[in-house]
């Protein structure tokens, strides 16, 4: 496996630029199932998860190309409507073909999702969803068999907020009779993406961004072109790469109104901001003030930015404390951080961050995708070496990450394993 060696210690200073966003791009590739023929999506990221999409499409019998940014698919020669366990075991995300192969081939044959082991997110309001909608739904030896012959407009109450619940159920409504409406909805960015990409195709949705979304269906789909939005996570990471390193990083292509919640708790930690074009200009501190976050859906503190979070506040003045209530098991990166000299306690969904002068270099270990971003986030403070292992989970959501570091001046290394 490969790994990741960083040398820290060292203000950052310079300038990048953000990726498209992985949310946001997988589920607007999953919605090309939904018509006949050839689309083009651009600013899609070089990931793993991406590529795994890609390899999920293919053996459904599509054309994927993906070069450099521009991923071209044709789903004209769609014969197999399974997303079998071999693929899907590798990334949650494989569960957002559901609703369009159900919705456009009225059959799908799912396996039951993996990725990051951050907690359970069942997929029981998609099913929910769908069931509403005239989907007959049987679960066979760890599969998903879902059949309708033509889905219908329903309404349909989400528990709790979903938000690839929210797309699935969005994508097999655009084809279904009638209309749909989904409440207690995801608001996040990528929501509102993936329907600006379903109008493109032809889809009649409003209410996207709002807790109540309505959808019309239609008879038919077009192939689309489609630009996916920045990355508001990879943003938000290289915010708190500036801030902890006491750095001076301009990250160009960012859209700050997706990071709202994020900024005001940045600015309360003493980082500051300066707009410039297409971007912003972002400087640390010496050492960053101890604050308090919680975890929230859409518009509330995003929950992928909060072991970044907590590595920032790992050195900050003071007693930080971090709720988490999206995701039950979102504190693995917390024995990873003091193994590298972090003072961190934790009970249930609440842990308390007592900010210590300095991190010190160790072999640390990355245990889903976020913590591996917490981990480089403090190893870039640390003295001396920091390696970490199982740089897979980093590569599922960071486009050449090593790379981006490297033009700002960090000392780090790619090791093949």
């Amino acid at each position: 496996m490969d790994k990741l060696i960083i040398n820290g210690g060292r203000p950052l200073k310079g300038e990048i630029e953000v990726s498209g966003a992985k949310n946001a791009a997988l589920p607007v590739i999953a919605a090309s199932i939904l018509a006949s023929g050839e689309s083009t999506i651009n600013k899609v990221p070089g990931l793993r998860d991406v590529k795994t999409m890609g390899r999920l499409l293919t053996n459904m019998g599509a054309e994927f190309s993906h070069k450099g940014s521009k991923a071209i698919i044709n789903t004209d020669k769609i014969n197999n409507c399974e997303a079998p366990y071999e693929l899907v075991k590798e990334m949650r995300a494989s569960v957002l073909v559901l609703g369009p192969l159900l919705a456009r081939f009225g059959r799908a044959k799912i396996s039951l999702p993996g990725g990051c082991a951050i907690g359970a997110r069942p997929i029981n309001l998609h099913l929910m969803g769908l069931e509403k909608m005239g989907a007959k739904i049987e679960l066979e030896a760890g599969y998903v068999i879902a059949t309708a012959k033509r889905l219908k407009g329903a309404s349909i109450y989400f528990d709790t907020s979903t938000v690839t619940g929210t797309e699935n159920i969005m994508m097999a409504a655009a084809l279904a009779k009638g209309v749909t409406v989904l409440e207690n909805a995801a608001r996040e960015p990528e929501v509102i993406d993936l329907a600006s990409a379903l109008r493109a195709m032809g889809a009649k949705i409003k209410g996207d961004g709002e807790s109540v979304i309505e959808v019309e269906g239609v008879d038919e789909l077009k192939p689309f072109t489609h630009t996916v939005i920045p990355d508001r996570i990879e943003a938000g990471t290289f915010m708190t790469i500036a801030g902890i390193t006491g750095g001076d990083v301009t990250i160009r292509g960012c859209m700050l109104d997706h990071l709202h919640a994020f900024l005001i708790k940045l600015k309360a930690a003493g980082i500051k901001f300066e707009e410039v074009s297409n971007g912003v200009r972002v400087i640390g501190p010496m050492r960053p003030k101890a604050v308090d976050i919680k975890t929230a859906p859409y518009p509330g503190f995003p929950t992928d930015m909060q072991a970044q979070f907590m590595a920032l506040m790992s050195i900050a003045q003071g007693t930080s404390i971090i709720t988490e209530t999206i995701f039950e098991n979102r504190f693995m990166h917390v024995a990873e951080l003091m193994r590298m000299g972090a003072d961190i306690s934790f009970k249930g969904s609440t842990a308390t961050v007592r900010g210590v002068k300095k991190l010190k270099g160790a072999h640390v270990m990355a245990t889903d995708l976020r913590a591996s971003a917490s981990l480089v986030v403090a190893a870039l403070r640390a003295e001396a070496e920091t390696t970490l292992h199982r740089l897979y989970h980093l590569d599922r959501g960071y486009e050449k990450m090593e790379e981006k570091l490297k033009r700002l001046g960090a000392n780090v290394r790619r090791e093949k394993g």
